[in-house]
């Protein structure tokens, strides 16, 4: 708890007012695109009995003592409100988005924070390539007399690596990507020697790639099936996610998918994170059963993005760290 001459320091909002207006205005040209395209906005929980099974994303854990109970009943706080989306959508809600608070542990520098806004919706009958290009007319939109997008790229997650690391990610060794990053004169984390390969790829993609991305909209799709997260798999040689990643000025503000409708091969997805979390010393977490029964019913082929708001805020407005757009960062809360 602040003691009071901490308050007295800190009682105030860490963005400046222009901050905040900024963050008024973009919401609401955020909800007026959506509605000319009637795409209904919706509201789901942001307390789950079920958490995210990814071992990379970490939920924060509360209780609830409802009347009447036994106990206290184990809650999650949601990392993003994809998995009640899906269930509206198995139930026929139609294309819907959603403007929320969500919560990730273990998340605190100038581009994280453990409690940050998101922008995700759902687009019943696109797939992942559709909605990259309603990514790029939002943001065009919504930026046009604030901060114009100077340029749109796409990339595949193939090329991308060819590119800017010289390495094939579909055919690299940790012990080949361990040697490109001391060429580019990077340290390696301790504990990474028993690291899954995906965690070698995205430390070339953060260090030695990101730099490289520069200003405008660049989209990178077709990442490993290892990393197809809940997106679907598409045949190939080999097989790729049906996932895409946009970066904004060099930033990573949006992760969208061609998402997966099979409940047997998400179960399977689940349990393959559980084990994965076994493996590295964090405990398994129950798998959302009432998101598989939706999937099981009857999902609509659609694709789904996330996109975070405070970072979108960031960039559009030349902040250097998330705390100038945020009234008030988690130490100041």
């Amino acid at each position: 708890m602040a003691d009071q001459s901490q308050a007295e320091r800190d009682w105030r909002p860490s963005a400046p007012l222009a901050a905040l207006q900024l963050r008024a205005t973009l919401l609401a040209r955020i909800r007026v695109c959506f509605a000319r395209n009637n795409v209904m906005e919706v509201d789901t929980p942001a307390l789950s009995a079920a958490a995210t099974t990814d071992p990379a994303i970490h939920s924060l854990v509360t209780a609830w003592h409802g009347p009447g109970s036994d106990g206290a009943r184990r809650c999650y706080l949601h990392t993003s409100p994809e998995f009640p989306m899906k269930r509206l959508l198995a139930a026929g809600s139609g294309d819907i988005y959603q403007l929320c608070k969500v919560f990730r542990d273990d998340e605190r520098g100038a581009l994280h924070s453990p409690e940050f806004s998101l922008l995700e919706w759902y687009r019943t009958g696109f797939d992942h390539l559709d909605l990259m290009d309603e990514v790029e007319q939002l943001l065009t939109e919504i930026l046009a007399d604030i901060a114009p997008v100077s340029q749109v790229c796409h990339w595949t997650y193939r090329d991308l690596f060819m590119e800017f690391a010289g390495i094939d990610p579909f055919a690299v060794s940790a012990a080949d990507i361990a040697a490109e990053l001391q060429r580019n004169r990077i340290g390696l984390p301790v504990g990474l020697d028993d690291a899954p390969l995906d965690a070698w790829l995205d430390l070339v993609m953060t260090h030695v790639i990101e730099p490289h991305l520069g200003q405008g909209l660049v989209f990178v799709r077709d990442f490993p099936a290892s990393q197809a997260a809940l997106a679907r798999l598409r045949s190939g040689n080999p097989p790729v996610a049906a996932r895409f990643e946009a970066w904004l000025d060099g930033v990573e503000i949006a992760n969208g998918y061609h998402e997966l409708a099979d409940a047997g091969e998400q179960r399977q997805r689940f349990m393959n994170d559980n084990t994965q979390r076994r493996l590295t010393g964090l405990e398994p977490l129950p798998a959302d059963e009432r998101l598989l029964a939706a999937l099981q019913s009857g999902l609509p082929d659609c694709a789904g993005v996330a996109l975070g708001i405070d970072r979108l805020l960031m960039v559009a407005g030349g902040a250097r760290c998330l705390d100038e757009v945020l009234a008030f960062p988690v130490e100041r809360a």
